[in-house]
């Protein structure tokens, strides 16, 4: 069965940093895209960012402004999400996702619990 495990959240002050990790297992991590997305209370979910080891590739959200870093360790089957200078509006629970391709387009059939990350002012 696909399994993605998110972790690595918490509580930061803006300005601070954290990084996101994903555990996959259940299917050729090699071949689908991983991606992140974010949800807060009360708003849309946004796409964050994607990476495609098949066409070694990243995509961020528009958002993101090179605060984001998504990168991937194949040998650990993982994918890590690297947040600097975090804001209060960061605040969301995070999900890693599987794309249904391997190419990176926030297309994703399976998704992780939430990883909450909360950024005080």
């Amino acid at each position: 069965d696909v399994q993605l495990q998110a972790s690595g959240g918490g509580l930061v002050q803006a300005g601070g940093s954290l990084r996101l990790s994903c555990a996959a297992s259940g299917f050729n991590f090699n071949d689908y895209a991983i991606g992140w997305f974010r949800q807060a209370p009360g708003k849309e979910r946004e796409g964050v960012s994607c990476i495609s080891n098949v066409y070694d590739s990243t995509v961020y959200g528009d958002f993101v402004k090179g605060r984001f870093t998504i990168s991937s360790d194949n040998a650990k089957n993982t994918v890590y999400l690297q947040i600097n200078s975090l804001k209060p509006e960061d605040t969301a629970l995070y999900y890693c996702t599987k794309d249904v391709l391997p190419a990176p387009r926030f297309e994703y059939d399976w998704w992780s619990q939430g990883t909450q990350v909360t950024v005080s002012s």
